[in-house]
């Protein structure tokens, strides 16, 4: 199948008094359409960033962002706007603030659908919003209703009704899951994969629980300080981990089962910084197996398996 979207050394800095940030730098992958592709990794590790500057919320220091074949990290901004913001849309992390409290469930809807149709009938726009309300799963009787009248599961079904709206075909979600109770967040899992059936949407999945990512994913992107270190199918990884950051990341996976002992992989040393950092492997500083060679030069992301590459000096000696 086609790759939908495909990144190509993207970096996005930020300029602090002591240096430049290096939030995201050199990343480079692609997701094929109607797949998911998750990213995880601690907080701090870019994640974020990277959706928003794919989503043209932040602008890309260098790098391309190609959305079928055009490259919109590139273009002018009024040009994305106007040819491109409806097709990419975002789920974001605080289903809260988010929302603007001042508006109604119905007008929330309703709000980006007379953005990008400013020709639209006022009557043809709350017909779209109610069929999207429908759609998430919002019963009728909340469309008076205030955001912090409801519960974090429904303002998140706002925000998936919102980035629906437009008809999109690649929705960015950062985190989207994170801030509910852990039974809410299947029915979000649920509904958005349920939609991503039935109208062949490609997603990008940000955040830290391991557990979710591999419900929901095809293929998962592990990143560690701005940089992506593992790439693989979604099973794979839970099968045949290989760069020393990953396998700590899963063996913090809780087990429910009291019974069960589980090895727990606790990494030691200080994080790099992330303000210009030296040229060397980022997790030498915390790796059990670091060289003279770790800390002297950069490993790039190489495939060792079909599918399956890695940023490691010694990723071989990893290899189940």
């Amino acid at each position: 199948m086609a790759n939908l979207i495909e990144v190509k050394n993207l970096k996005k800095y930020f300029s602090t008094p002591r240096g430049m940030l290096h939030a995201v730098d050199n990343v480079t992958f692609n997701i094929e359409k109607g797949k998911t592709i998750g990213i995880v990794g601690e907080s701090g590790c870019g994640k974020s960033t990277l959706g928003k500057t794919l989503m043209r919320l932040h602008n890309p220091t260098s790098g391309q962002v190609l959305y079928k074949g055009a490259d919109i990290a590139s273009m002018d901004i009024k040009e994305f706007k106007k040819n491109y913001r409806s097709h990419i849309q975002m789920i974001f992390q605080d289903p809260y603030a988010s929302l603007d409290p001042r508006m109604s469930v119905l007008q929330l809807i309703e709000e980006p659908i007379k953005v990008n149709n400013k020709g639209m009938a006022k009557a043809e726009v709350t017909k779209k919003a109610k069929e999207m309300m429908e759609l998430v799963g919002l019963a009728k009787r909340l469309e008076m209703s205030y955001p912090h009248e409801l519960d974090g599961g429904r303002r998140q079904r706002i925000g998936v009704a919102r980035a629906l709206s437009l008809n999109p075909e690649f929705i960015v979600c950062d985190e989207p899951v994170s801030a509910l109770d852990v039974s809410i967040q299947a029915q979000i899992l649920n509904l958005l994969q349920d939609l991503q059936r039935d109208r062949g949407l490609t997603y990008m999945f940000i955040t830290h629980d391991m557990s979710v990512v591999k419900h929901i994913s095809d293929d998962i992107a592990v990143m560690y300080l701005g940089q992506m270190i593992e790439k693989c199918p979604a099973n794979e990884i839970f099968k045949n981990t290989i760069h020393p950051y990953s396998q700590a990341l899963l063996s913090a996976i809780p087990i429910p089962d009291v019974h069960l002992k589980k090895e727990r992989i606790v990494l030691k040393g200080e994080l790099t910084s992330p303000i210009d950092p030296k040229p060397c492997c980022r997790f030498a500083a915390r790796c059990p197996y670091a060289t003279d060679k770790c800390l002297a030069e950069e490993p790039v992301l190489r495939e060792l398996k079909p599918g399956h590459s890695v940023a490691c000096h010694f990723a071989e000696q990893f290899v189940k």
